[in-house]
């Protein structure tokens, strides 16, 4: 007798062992796509978290059954039903005055208005296939150098414009005035929100790491700004503690959901892991 045919079709003595085709994403059977298309990852999870809400709003009957066992996009009507039923779920208690002073005492160097640095750069950036480590040993070695009390004027200018991936480098680094929401996320808060960014002029002592590379900074100037009195932002920090707070309460939600569920073929935070009360 044929062993392939013994074990059968698919078997790792097949030939068409291999060839399978692969097992389609679902929540709870019903299956995220048809066989055969293809989802990036973001997609994928956007739908599995709107059939996870869909399934919780037919289990407790707001929703009405469809036929089929394939993903379908809710329409206007059935989404305000889902944002309705969510909107009761999730539910956060308002700040309290206490957590709101709590707050602007923590975050002073966030709620200073008008603050802004005159700043130049060098970017080594990180591409897809460049040896990390000899490129932070590039950039130290640079920082290093532009550290010495005895560097040569201009030398930061013409590091830049031999070594920095940034355009800037054809004006010698210099990228201007700068306030916290013209900056990457991680150069603003290295750069205005740490609890030592306020250091001084001249060059940063160590290299700020962002998703674009390692940067070697310089600051040129600065202003100031001002912290506004609590009164004066009050209702700002408030409104933001609480979208924080809902926030939290809507992953804590779609966590206890996906922990319920048979999730198959996508990677969904907190598949394993039941509500935290």
């Amino acid at each position: 007798m044929n062993t392939a045919s013994t074990m059968g079709c698919g078997s790792s003595t097949c030939a068409c062992a291999g060839l399978t085709s692969p097992k389609l994403a679902s929540i709870n059977g019903i299956t995220l796509h048809e066989p055969g298309e293809e989802l990036d990852e973001q997609t994928l999870r956007e739908r599995a978290f709107t059939e996870l809400l869909r399934q919780e709003a037919l289990k407790t009957g707001r929703l009405p059954r469809f036929a089929g066992l394939t993903y379908r996009e809710p329409d206007d009507a059935h989404r305000q039903i889902i944002e309705v039923m969510v909107d009761e779920a999730v539910t956060s208690p308002a700040p309290t005055e206490d957590e709101c002073r709590r707050h602007y005492e923590a975050q002073k160097n966030r709620l200073i208005v008008g603050q802004a640095l005159q700043v130049r750069h060098i970017l080594f950036a990180v591409t897809p296939g460049v040896n990390v480590h000899a490129l932070s040993q590039h950039a130290e070695a640079a920082l290093l150098e532009l550290s010495r009390k005895d560097v040569a004027p201009g030398r930061f200018e013409q590091l830049a414009s031999e070594l920095s991936n940034c355009p800037s480098s054809a004006q010698g680094g210099d990228l201007g005035w700068l306030a916290p929401e013209d900056c990457a996320p991680e150069l603003a808060n290295e750069l205005f929100f740490q609890s030592d960014s306020r250091w001084g002029m001249g060059v940063h002592p160590r290299l700020v790491h962002t998703r674009f590379g390692l940067h070697i900074i310089e600051v040129l100037g600065r202003k100031k700004g001002t912290l506004p009195p609590y009164e004066q932002v009050r209702e700002q920090i408030a409104a933001r503690l609480t979208l924080q707070s809902r926030s939290t309460a809507m992953r804590q939600y779609m966590q206890l959901l996906v922990g319920q569920a048979l999730v198959e073929g996508v990677e969904l935070e907190g598949a394993d892991t039941p509500l935290v009360q």
